[in-house]
């Protein structure tokens, strides 16, 4: 048997910008990332803490140690400048090994985005 599990969360963000005339994606700083372990294309999952917004996209690297967390395209109608999201990643494993799986989980700050 398989099981979908938390592979990685980048727990509260603050949203830097919205791009709707973009391509698409969620840009992330790539030091983000990095940390959580979340690769260029992977598809993520966006919760918009300040208005309940629930949606997926795919994420893109941004510059490094930039702070840059950017909704483009039609995802930018889900957000403003300044709200607080949570970035969440996910994936599918024997239930036996997920028993034992630990998700890269990072604790950014709000404020500037980066890891202290």
């Amino acid at each position: 048997m398989q099981v979908e599990v938390v592979k990685s969360k980048i727990h509260r963000v603050t949203v830097t910008g919205a791009d709707l005339h973009y391509i698409g994606s969620i840009t992330i700083d790539e030091v983000l990332m990095e940390a959580s372990n979340i690769i260029e294309g992977e598809k993520v999952s966006i919760v918009n803490i300040n208005n309940g917004e629930r949606f997926e996209t795919y994420a893109i690297p941004g510059p490094r140690n930039s702070g840059e967390i950017c909704l483009n395209g039609p995802a930018a109608r889900k957000v403003h400048k300044g709200d607080i999201i949570i970035i969440i990643t996910y994936c599918i494993m024997d239930f036996e090994e997920a028993k034992s799986f630990k998700p890269s989980i990072v604790f950014p700050n709000e404020e500037t985005n980066t890891l202290t």
